[in-house]
């Protein structure tokens, strides 16, 4: 009996501190459709954050190629490419990388923030972070 309460209150506390963090599975969306297309992983190396797609939920996508790409990425397949480098933890946000758009093939600084427990607000920019984008990715279950 003890053994299965223990079980139950250390699960409940992982879910909690996995919540807790930007690190995990994320649904992104079509800005068009505002339908899930993907499913990225943010995770940790060295200290600092990246992400790559592990999964395109468009099955006539699977193959599908990042033809406006530039440099290394050209040419690669979207499903599991790295687009987001290198982000370094300040304060309540993680920023210093960078994130790439495989839809348009471009590169912007960026920085990203956990809203809620499972709403991670992604800001994309040229020079300075009032000229660009947000976006928010939902936590994968």
């Amino acid at each position: 009996m003890k053994n299965g309460i223990l079980f139950i209150f250390f699960t409940i506390f992982s879910i909690s501190i996995h919540a807790q963090t930007i690190f995990g599975k994320w649904h992104s969306k079509n800005d068009d459709t505002g339908e899930v297309d993907s499913v990225i992983e943010v995770y940790e190396k060295n200290g600092k954050a990246f992400a790559k797609v592990i999964e395109v939920k468009d099955p006539e996508r699977q193959d599908a190629v990042c033809e406006l790409c530039e440099g290394k990425n050209k040419g690669k397949k979207i499903l599991g490419l790295d687009i987001l480098t290198g982000l370094e933890k300040d304060g309540n946000e993680w920023s210093g990388g960078t994130i790439l758009d495989p839809r348009n093939g471009k590169v912007y600084k960026c920085y990203i923030a956990l809203e809620k427990p499972n709403k991670l607000k992604l800001r994309g920019y040229i020079g300075f972070s009032m000229f660009g984008k947000t976006a928010y990715w939902e936590r994968a279950k």
